[in-house]
């Protein structure tokens, strides 16, 4: 899955939510359930997502919606490999977008 965000510093959650293309509600049960995502709060107590933030919820989100985890298969793949997932998801991803684009260049020849 490839997310449209522009670059901030900080993501709302409405913002994420429609990157996502899932309930805002999602996003906060998501939040309260794994420890990788710490949102800061302002002071009216809406999250703030970091890019760090997004990315670890783009990995929770491929986990759980596209390979069919439970939570708690999440979060004990996650407890277990520590940083390796992150950094193979994030690969996976680019090698996913550099596909695309060569088969829209593909397509135009």
């Amino acid at each position: 899955m490839n997310i449209d965000l522009p670059e901030k510093r900080y993501y709302s959650i409405g913002e994420l939510a429609q990157a996502f293309d899932v309930n805002a509600s999602l996003i906060r049960f998501w939040d309260k359930e794994f420890d990788i995502l710490k949102p800061k709060k302002n002071a009216k107590g809406n999250r703030m997502f970091t890019p760090a933030d997004v990315k670890n919820l783009s990995l929770i989100y491929h986990l759980v919606k596209e390979r069919g985890f439970t939570l708690e298969g999440a979060k004990g793949h996650l407890k277990k490999t520590d940083k390796k997932p992150l950094d193979k998801f994030e690969m996976i991803s680019r090698l996913e977008h550099i596909k695309k684009e060569l088969l829209a260049i593909k397509g135009e020849l």
